[in-house]
């Protein structure tokens, strides 16, 4: 049996910081360790803590590395430094927890030797709990939407934001997507500020409507969607300078927008970043000294709302809000119409689920098996048809993978069967809760 390997100890700004296990892989094709990732975040903590700083965390550890499965950890460790803040944060289901903030480098290094490979901090400041001081833009494409189309997307938003007041900072998501974050003052509760994130959405649609989609419902969707509901209270998003587990360990870049139009999120990692922060600084730095007000966003939304524009849908664990329209997905909604004395329905979008699996490579390998399977069916679906959800359960998310069979002749359409794999770890809860079908997908 190997050795364990010894702990490591960093001496930051004056305090211990220990390191367990920092020999311990969490990329495997690149052989990056643990402490490989707190040298990193080190060398790059101006602008990572810049992301984070007095702000609550969630901890989303990945204890196994980059390539197992993370957990969510949204309550403090009870054993932890003495100089490591917490406060206490409520959610919509009306709990509460006590999360950790970081205030500094040794802050964020403790929470990486956690197995926190992403920073996910919350849009409130500590001594603001209730009110965001960050909009969050998320530019989320949906399968086979190229790069150039996102960036495409990120240009309308800035100039929207510009002809609304608002300044934003763009980044790689360090996945598919970019992030826009907007310095806002704290004056607006969770509520207000994403609805002024949804008349954003709608607005950035209406310009570019086969670029951009603001439709809630993955098989509504096209080109790029802006998910309006990263601003929903208890939502979080990775900051600036967070690794995302992907094999070549990308970073979520922060670019000026002169970098928009050319730049490659396959560019910034754990290797290329450290180095362009040191000869470039932080593009983000000014952020703080930009704070702007949503007044004229949410002026658009109330001309929405007097056209007869309701609110959009929520996320599941919300309470039906007022205004919302029915919360079901469209392939589940059925419209009833009379002929004679007859009612009929028809159902406005057929998918099928054909895989669930807390591994996300299992999945997909279900899917090749449908695909094979069903092969003169599988002909005729396009890229947006296959529809990879990453489902969240009550600590640790898990895939579902649903095929929308719209582009396939009926004749040929497969009939649901038990997915393969059929491993949904949120089924046992869900069933002693009565809730008998998760509907969204994180």
């Amino acid at each position: 049996m190997a050795k364990p390997d010894a702990n490591h100890v960093l001496l930051i700004d004056g305090r211990e910081v220990q390191i367990t296990h920092p020999d311990k892989v969490y990329f495997s094709q690149t052989g990056i360790s643990k402490l490989d990732l707190v040298r990193y975040y080190l060398s790059v903590a101006p602008g990572a803590l810049a992301g984070i700083r007095d702000r609550p965390v969630v901890l989303k550890r990945f204890v196994n590395g980059a390539e197992q499965p993370a957990f969510y950890q949204k309550r403090a460790p009870a054993q932890r430094p003495s100089w490591l803040r917490a406060v206490i944060l409520s959610f919509p289901s009306g709990r509460t927890a006590e999360e950790i903030v970081v205030d500094d480098a040794a802050g964020l290094a403790w929470i990486v030797n956690l197995g926190c490979i992403e920073l996910h901090p919350h849009p409130v400041r500590s001594g603001d709990l209730d009110h965001p001081d960050e909009l969050r833009i998320d530019l989320d494409p949906v399968p086979g939407v190229s790069w150039d189309h996102v960036r495409r997307v990120a240009l309308q938003v800035q100039a929207f934001l510009d002809e609304v007041g608002l300044h934003g900072w763009p980044k790689t998501s360090g996945s598919r997507g970019m992030h826009i974050n907007v310095r806002i003052e704290p004056r607006w509760t969770f509520a207000e500020v994403r609805r002024a994130a949804v008349a954003l959405s709608r607005a950035v649609e209406q310009r570019a409507p086969t670029l951009a989609s603001s439709k809630w419902w993955k098989e509504e969707r096209h080109g790029v969607f802006l998910d309006y509901n990263q601003n929903a209270k208890d939502r979080t998003t990775c900051s600036a300078y967070s690794v995302r587990p992907l094999p070549d360990a990308r970073v979520s870049a922060p670019l000026s927008w002169g970098e928009v139009p050319d730049c490659d999120p396959a560019d910034f990692t754990i290797y290329t970043v450290p180095k362009r922060f040191a000869e470039i600084g932080d593009p983000h730095a000014d952020m703080d000294a930009a704070r702007g007000s949503l007044e004229r966003l949410l002026e658009i939304a109330a001309k929405d709302e007097a056209a007869g524009l309701g609110d959009a849908p929520w996320p599941p664990h919300f309470r039906k809000m007022e205004g919302e329209a029915a919360r079901v997905a469209p392939s589940r909604a059925k419209s009833a119409t009379k002929k004679s004395t007859v009612k009929s329905t028809r159902v406005k979008m057929p998918l099928i689920v054909i895989a669930n699996s807390p591994d996300k490579n299992a999945a997909l390998a279900g899917l090749e098996r449908w695909k094979s399977k069903y092969a003169d069916a599988a002909g005729f679906l396009a890229a947006d048809d296959v529809l990879v959800d990453s489902m969240r359960g009550r600590s640790s998310t898990w895939t579902r993978i649903r095929i929308n069979l719209r582009h396939v002749p009926e004749n040929l359409r497969p009939a649901q069967e038990t997915p393969d794999p059929d491993d949904d770890p949120t089924r046992e809860w869900r069933e002693w809760l009565g809730i008998t079908d998760p509907r969204l997908p994180t």
